[in-house]
C-alpha cells in the first residue's frame, strides 16, 4: 500500500459500504417506527453502539447483521441493495465525484431516513387516487428551485 492510499483511507474514515448499511439500518429501523435504544435492546446492545453501526463508524459483523434482518423483518441482502461497487471494466470507484449518480441517490435515501421524508413518503403512500398523487407531484416540482428535471 503507497502513501497516498492511507492518506485518502485515513483512520477515521468511514468505509463507504458500512455508511450505505447504516444507511438501510437506519432506514427500516424508521419505518418500522422504533427508536434507537428499543433496537439496541432487541440487540443486546446500547443505542450508541446502534448509533455508530447507522453511521458507519463501526463495521457490522456478519452474525449481527444476521441478527438486524432478524429483529428489523428483511433479509440480509436488503442491507446491501444499491450499495455503492467498483467498475470492474473500468476499476474506478463509483463513489467518485464525476463517475456515477451516487450523490443523487444518497441524497435521496438520506431524505428518505429523516423524519420528514419518512413521514411525506408514508402519507403519500396513504393516497389512493393517482390523479391526486400525480398533482401532488407536480406541485412540489413547481416550488422546488429548477435543478435536474427527469
Amino acid at each position: 500500500m503507497n502513501e497516498t492510499e492511507v492518506e485518502e483511507k485515513g483512520p477515521r474514515k468511514a468505509n463507504p459500504i458500512d455508511v450505505h448499511v447504516g444507511v438501510r439500518v437506519r432506514l427500516r429501523r424508521m419505518l418500522l417506527g422504533m427508536s434507537q435504544e428499543k433496537l439496541g435492546e432487541k440487540l443486546g446492545l446500547t443505542f450508541q453502539q446502534v448509533q455508530k453501526y447507522e453511521k458507519g463508524v463501526n463495521r457490522v459483523g456478519a452474525s449481527r447483521l444476521h441478527e438486524l434482518g432478524r429483529v428489523l423483518g428483511v433479509s440480509v441482502g436488503y442491507f446491501f441493495e444499491d450499495a455503492p461497487n467498483k467498475d470492474s471494466t473500468v476499476g474506478v470507484s463509483m463513489l467518485e465525484p464525476g463517475f456515477s449518480e451516487m450523490p443523487a441517490e444518497s441524497y435521496a435515501a438520506d431524505f428518505l431516513s429523516s423524519r420528514e421524508g419518512l413521514e411525506l413518503n408514508k402519507a403519500f403512500a396513504r393516497i389512493s387516487d393517482t390523479k391526486v398523487r400525480r398533482s401532488i407531484v407536480d406541485l412540489v416540482r413547481s416550488l422546488a428551485p429548477d435543478g435536474d428535471k427527469d
